[in-house]
C-alpha cells in the first residue's frame, strides 16, 4: 500500500534567507525591534509581495500585496528582491537530505513542499507516528516552520498538510482519505484560482459537495482538469511525481524497448542493473551501504524498494539476491518501462585479495547473513550492543549497528553485575530491617523467596537530569543495591529506591532488577 508524506514549508523563502543570514526564524520573531522579512517581484512596473514571514503575517501583510501599502503597516519593512531559483535549490538540497535519511522517492514539491514515497520504509523508524516525527523535529530544528500529513495519496496528503493547522504531523488512516478532504475547500485540490472562486460563488464550499454533485454539467463549464485532480486526491486516479536523484551518486539505468510486468523480467533487468552499478562502485574504490530500486511505470508512476547492507560491498550476486525478494513490494500496474538503480550510501572499500581458485572469501561471510536477515525482517530487530557511561545499570549498554567495529569502551568487570537484566525493573515485596540490612526475604511474580545468603548494599546515586522511569517522580534518585541468595540456589539483584532520610531520593520501594547466572 502506498504512502505518502507531504511536508509543507508555509514560510520556506523568508526561513531560507534567514537561516542564509545565520538568524533562525524563531529567534527572529521573537526580537521586537526586528522588521518583517518580506521579498517581492516586479509585476506591471509595482513591486509585489511574494514571501512573507511570520511576523509580518502577524501585522497584516500577505502575498500580492504592494510593497507601498505593506510599507504603510509597517515603515521600516525589510524587502528583498524574491530568488525563484535559489528557493528551487534550496528544495532540491532539502530533497537529497530527505532521501538520504528518510525514504528512497522524494519529489519536489514547487514552490515549497516536498513529496515523499515512505511505502515500507516506516518500519525502519518504528512506524509511520516515528518516521514523521523525527522529520518534524528536525525540520523544525533547522529553522524551518513546517506542516506534516501523510496519506494514501499525494494529493490527500497535500491538501492536509496545507488546510488543516496543527502544531504536530497529520496521519489519514489508510482508506480514509475521502473523509480527510471532504470538508477542505476547493482550493485544496490545486485548481486554478478563478475556478475555485466561481465555484465558490455557485454555493461550492467544500470538497463533499463537488463530490455528491453529478459531474457532466461542471465538467462541460470547468473542464476535466478539476476531477482529474479530485480523482488523484482521492486515489481513483494515478499522480505521477518525478523523484530526485543526486547526479553525483553511483546509478545504473535501464530504459524498456517494452513495458515488463512480471518477477522474472524484473529479476533479470535487477540482475543487470546490479552488474553495472557494481563495475562503477568499483571504478571509485567503493561499496554500497544502500541501494535504492526506482520502477516507473507506463503511467507515469514511481514504484521505489530500498535495501541495506551492514557492510560495503560491491558483490553484484549478493545485492541481487537481496533485491530479488523485494520484487513481491513493486505494482508494476500495466508495465515498467524504466528501471533506476541508485547507491545514496557508499564507504570506501579495498579489493580483497583472492586465492589461485578465485574465492576472496575467509571463513564464514557474516556479512552476507545479517543483510539478508535485516532486509527481511528489519534492522531494528538485528544490532549488537556496545557499553556506555552511565550511573544507572539500564543505560550502561545501547544498540548500535550489526558488524560494528571497534567498540571503543569496555564494561567495567569489577563491578559484579547479573547476566539478566530486567528492563523496566519489577516491584516486590520486602521484608528486611531498617535501615540498611539485606531483604529477609521476598514475593516475586507471586511466589515467595526466602533469603539465605546478601551481599550489599551497593548505592548508586541517580542522574538527576534525566526525568524518565523510576526516576519521574524524584529529581534526585538513590539506589542501595543487594546481591541475595535464595533457597534452592537463585541469585538476584535487588535494590531499595531512597535512602530514608530525604523523601526526595525515593519512596522506599523495593524492585528486582535481574537475575545472575
Amino acid at each position: 500500500m502506498r504512502r505518502v508524506v507531504s511536508l509543507y514549508l508555509p514560510y520556506w523563502s523568508t526561513d531560507r534567507i534567514s537561516r542564509k543570514r545565520g538568524v533562525s526564524p524563531s529567534e527572529a520573531n521573537a526580537a521586537p525591534s526586528r522588521p518583517p522579512l518580506v521579498t517581492a517581484i516586479e509585476s506591471h512596473g509595482r513591486k509585489l509581495i511574494a514571501a512573507v514571514d511570520v511576523l509580518g503575517r502577524s501585522l497584516g501583510i500577505t502575498p500580492s500585496m504592494s510593497v507601498t501599502k505593506a510599507r504603510t503597516l509597517v515603515p521600516d519593512l525589510d524587502v528583498l528582491d524574491a530568488d525563484e531559483a535559489a528557493d528551487a535549490q534550496g528544495l532540491e538540497r532539502l530533497a537529497l537530505w530527505a532521501g538520504q535519511r528518510y525514504a528512497p522517492f522524494v519529489a519536489v514539491d514547487y514552490p515549497d513542499g516536498l513529496w515523499l514515497d515512505i511505502s515500507g520504509c516506516s518500519e525502519l523508524f518504528g512506524g509511520e507516528e516515528a518516521l514523521v516525527k523525527d522529520l518534524f523535529r528536525r525540520v523544525n530544528g533547522s529553522g524551518l516552520t513546517a506542516q506534516i500529513a501523510v496519506a494514501d495519496t499525494a494529493g490527500c496528503a497535500h491538501a492536509v498538510a496545507r488546510h488543516v493547522p496543527a502544531g504536530r504531523p497529520v496521519i489519514i488512516v489508510p482508506g480514509d482519505q475521502k473523509k480527510a478532504v471532504g470538508l477542505l475547500p476547493l482550493a485544496a485540490l490545486r485548481i486554478p484560482a478563478k475556478v475555485a472562486s466561481d465555484l465558490h460563488k455557485m454555493g461550492f464550499t467544500r470538497i463533499e459537495q463537488l463530490i455528491a454533485e453529478p459531474r457532466g454539467p461542471i465538467a462541460r463549464r470547468y473542464g476535466h482538469e478539476l476531477y482529474r485532480r479530485l480523482d488523484q486526491a482521492l486515489g481513483h486516479a494515478p499522480e505521477a511525481m518525478a523523484p530526485i536523484f543526486p547526479p553525483s551518486l553511483p546509478q545504473a539505468r535501464r530504459g524498456l524497448l517494452e513495458p515488463i510486468g512480471t518477477a522474472d523480467a524484473i529479476a533479470k533487468v535487477i540482475g543487470d542493473l546490479t552488474d553495472d552499478i557494481c563495475a562503477a562502485l568499483m571504478r571509485d574504490g567503493t561499496g554500497a551501504r544502500r541501494l535504492d530500486l526506482h520502477c516507473e511505470r507506463v503511467d507515469g508512476q514511481y514504484q521505489s524498494v530500498r535495501i541495506g547492507m551492514a557492510s560495503p560491498t560491491r558483490d553484484a550476486r549478493h545485492l541481487t539476491k537481496l533485491l530479488v525478494p523485494r520484487i513481491e513490494r513493486i505494482d508494476p500496474g500495466l508495465g515498467i518501462e524504466t528501471m533506476i538503480l541508485i547507491a545514496p550510501i557508499v564507504e570506501p572499500l579495498r579489493s580483497a585479495q583472492a586465492d589461485l581458485a578465485g574465492d576472496t572469501h575467509r571463513g564464514p561471510d557474516l556479512g552476507a547473513l545479517i543483510d539478508a536477515l535485516a532486509n527481511r525482517f528489519g534492522y531494528d530487530r538485528l544490532y549488537g550492543t556496545t557499553p556506555c557511561s552511565s550511573a544507572m545499570p539500564e543505560r550502561t549498554v545501547k544498540r548500535t549497528m550489526a558488524l560494528r567495529e571497534g567498540a571503543d569502551r569496555r564494561w567495567n568487570a569489577v563491578l559484579p553485575r547479573p547476566g539478566r537484566m530486567i528492563d523496566p525493573p519489577e516491584p516486590v515485596q520486602v521484608i528486611a530491617m531498617m535501615p540498611d540490612h539485606p531483604p529477609a526475604q521476598f514475593v516475586w511474580r507471586g511466589k515467595r523467596r526466602k533469603v539465605v545468603q546478601a551481599d550489599g548494599p551497593e548505592r548508586l546515586q541517580g542522574e538527576w537530569w534525566r526525568a524518565k522511569g523510576l526516576e519521574a517522580d524524584s529529581p534526585y534518585l538513590v539506589r542501595d543495591y543487594f546481591q541475595v541468595e535464595v533457597e534452592g540456589g537463585g541469585r538476584y539483584w535487588l535494590f531499595r529506591l531512597g535512602d530514608g532520610q530525604w523523601s526526595s531520593t525515593g519512596p522506599m520501594a523495593w524492585f528486582i532488577h535481574g537475575a545472575f547466572a
